[in-house]
């Protein structure tokens, strides 16, 4: 099964290019972004881990820590590394896990149980469901689910404006319209009462339909 959104998120052990994590730990109190790459050495692939080691800064400005997988060794990762800096300019400064058992990515559901074979005669084609992200927050649950095609890179200022609206609905009673970003207007939840609202933004609130309350994003 597919580790869906709102699951807790599996707990496991893995060698990473930073040493022996244990998942639920390493995350701690925060938040974490995990996603996953079919293969390393891939033109794709690297050109996202680059884009992420550039934004590592944002992550971390939001309590939010990164870690990279790949159905490979960790020495690969380590050599893949080199050419990630090369390639892009950033160097990576997140881990990324080794799996060249398959077994985690079996335990969040991106391959079939009865996937075999090694890492390294395994293919980029037959890994390419390994191509996840996931943003998980302090409570170990799953906020948010992606998945993308091996030819199209992620966009991750999109992770970061989803991880802004996240954490801004996690402590307001409030959703954020399509296109928001950080500072725009919200929306009212329909779980709140208009007498509720009023004592809550005493400033008002706009209301093009019954249902749909706009009002200035909560500090």
């Amino acid at each position: 099964m597919s580790v869906q959104l709102g699951d807790e998120v599996p707990d496991f052990t893995a060698e990473t290019t930073q040493g022996t994590i244990q998942f639920h730990d390493w995350i701690g109190d925060g938040w974490a972004v995990l996603f996953s790459h079919p293969k390393d050495f891939t033109p794709v692939c690297t050109t996202e881990l680059g884009a992420v080691a550039a934004l590592e800064p944002e992550f971390k400005k939001r309590n939010c820590k990164i870690v990279g997988l790949s159905v490979d060794s960790v020495g690969d990762h380590t050599e893949w590394s080199k050419d990630i800096e090369e390639a892009t300019g950033h160097a990576v400064g997140y881990p990324l896990i080794g799996d060249t058992d398959l077994a985690i990515a079996k335990l969040f559901g991106m391959l079939p149980a009865s996937a075999s074979g090694s890492a390294g005669v395994r293919t980029a084609a037959d890994n390419a469901t390994v191509r996840k992200l996931f943003i998980i927050g302090p409570d170990k649950k799953v906020k948010l689910t992606l998945t993308y095609p091996m030819t199209t890179g992620r966009n991750f200022h999109e992770v970061l404006r989803v991880l802004d609206s996240i954490q801004l609905t996690a402590n307001h009673k409030v959703a954020t319209p399509a296109n928001w970003n950080q500072g725009e207007d919200v929306i009212i939840v329909p779980s709140v009462s208009n007498e509720e609202a009023e004592q809550k933004y005493p400033q008002g609130w706009s209301s093009p339909k019954p249902y749909l309350r706009i009002v200035s994003q909560p500090e």
